[in-house]
């Protein structure tokens, strides 16, 4: 295939960072909404879905998967500790690694994450067929290998 964008026909309006950074933002805001009853933000939800998947257990791979500065993510881990979601422990082989675990309460608060975010993925794909979501989750998946 040739490619797709030249200098002539680029809109910035309809370039492919513009539109999928839109979609995640506005993902991003009506999972805000839909968790801020359990008193949770989607990055703070992220980040407890991240270890209760095993996708994650340390800050530095969490400043990784969301694309957030050390200081940032220190003080999203002091909300969710302070909030009883996670809680960190120094390592015994190595007293300067911290891992992060889920409380009891953090566990607690995963299917409700987990129900959130179906409800809010689901309006999304409002008025698309099962044939055509599954599609665009084809798409999606092929522009993150072409992305590595």
């Amino acid at each position: 295939m040739s490619d797709f964008y030249d200098a002539r026909n680029y809109d910035p309006h309809e370039g492919l960072g513009y539109l999928i950074g839109n979609v995640r933002r506005a993902l991003l805001e009506a999972l805000d909404r839909e968790l801020e009853p359990h008193g949770l933000t989607a990055t703070q939800a992220i980040v407890i879905f991240q270890l209760a998947i095993g996708d994650a257990s340390h800050a530095a791979e969490f400043c990784r998967v969301l694309r957030y500065d050390p200081g940032a993510m220190t003080r999203l881990l002091d909300r969710l500790e302070k909030k009883d979601f996670v809680r960190r422990v120094r390592s015994t082989h190595n007293r300067r690694t911290v891992r992060v675990e889920l409380t009891p309460a953090g566990r607690a608060a995963v299917p409700r994450i987990g129900t959130a975010a179906i409800g809010v993925f689901n309006r999304f794909l409002r008025g698309f067929s099962k044939a055509e979501a599954r599609l665009l989750l084809s798409f999606l998946k092929r522009l993150h290998a072409n992305a590595t």
